[in-house]
């Protein structure tokens, strides 16, 4: 009896084991629970971060976190979503539409998803849940996408290979050339090459957790990357360099987690949005994420 070849190299994940959370810093929480929590339907932690000057929104096993100070966009970024019921998202999305007036708070319907841009400028897409595209994920934060200078998704996608020990390559599509980083199980980091320049922004950021903590950081050390030593299970970097040269391709700040970080593996509550007092049911009170 002849035993079932499978392809064994599509379960391997890479160092990277999870895109844990993007930062963005907002100065009014009231218009964020507005369009996070109200318009998109997401869920706000209700164990941390719960007073007025940061607040966590839950995304299936992902984060934004949102610290109170004065706004910070990030326009070359693009946080791409997954969230079942598209009809429901632009019924949240029209009825939070009159409250968020004055901002830049937008949204607009694609073949692809819901394009929407937040009151202070940053743009998440969603997407409707698709098993070969984001996996069987039905609620989840799937990429982190940034618009990077031409000619550099070779030596991005080098630097997280050879520097983070992540899987990354460049690759073509029907948008053009980009750089994939796997980011855990479905999720990714993408560069797509453009012809907008890099803003650098170093209280937007995105944290991951990786399996092996010591390796990459020794490498970042020796180049001068490491810049930060946040404490014995964290460290961040920003730098992402040609490694020939050493000229800097992007910047975007990483805080990068071990997997003994306290906050890995945190069960996250998520609630099901679809949920109203006007049409209660029990038993669905949670997403599945």
């Amino acid at each position: 009896m002849s035993a079932q070849r499978y392809n064994r190299a599509e379960q391997d994940l890479g160092n990277i084991v999870e895109l844990g959370h993007v930062n963005n810093r907002i100065p009014d929480q009231r218009l964020s629970t507005l369009f996070y929590i109200s318009g998109l339907g997401l869920t706000r932690d209700p164990i941390l971060m719960t007073s007025t000057d940061n607040m966590w929104v839950n995304v299936g096993k992902s984060q934004f976190h949102l610290p109170t100070g004065e706004a910070v966009t990030a326009p070359c970024t693009r946080t791409g979503l997954v969230i079942e019921g598209r009809e429901a998202l632009l019924a949240r999305l029209s009825k939070v539409k009159k409250e968020l007036d004055g901002t830049k708070f937008s949204f607009r319907e694609t073949n692809d998803g819901v394009d929407t841009t937040c009151p202070w400028g940053n743009r998440i897409t969603v997407h409707e849940p698709d098993r070969e595209r984001f996996g069987p994920a039905r609620l989840g934060m799937a990429y982190v996408e940034f618009e990077a200078p031409r000619g550099t998704s070779q030596g991005i996608a080098r630097f997280y290979r050879e520097m983070i020990g992540a899987q990354a390559n460049a690759a073509m599509d029907e948008r053009g050339e980009h750089a994939r980083i796997e980011a855990g199980h479905h999720q990714a980091l993408i560069f797509r090459e453009s012809d907008k320049q890099n803003v650098v922004n170093k209280t937007h950021h995105v944290m991951i957790f990786v399996c092996d903590f010591s390796g990459p950081h020794g490498r970042l050390d020796a180049r001068g990357l490491v810049s930060e030593e946040s404490n014995e299970a964290q460290y961040r970097f920003e730098d992402i360099v040609d490694l020939e040269t050493g000229k800097s391709l992007y910047v975007i700040d990483h805080e990068v987690r071990s997997m003994k970080n306290t906050m890995y593996g945190r069960h996250l509550v998520n609630r099901n949005p679809l949920q109203t007092a006007r049409d209660y049911v029990a038993g669905y009170d949670f997403a599945d994420a």
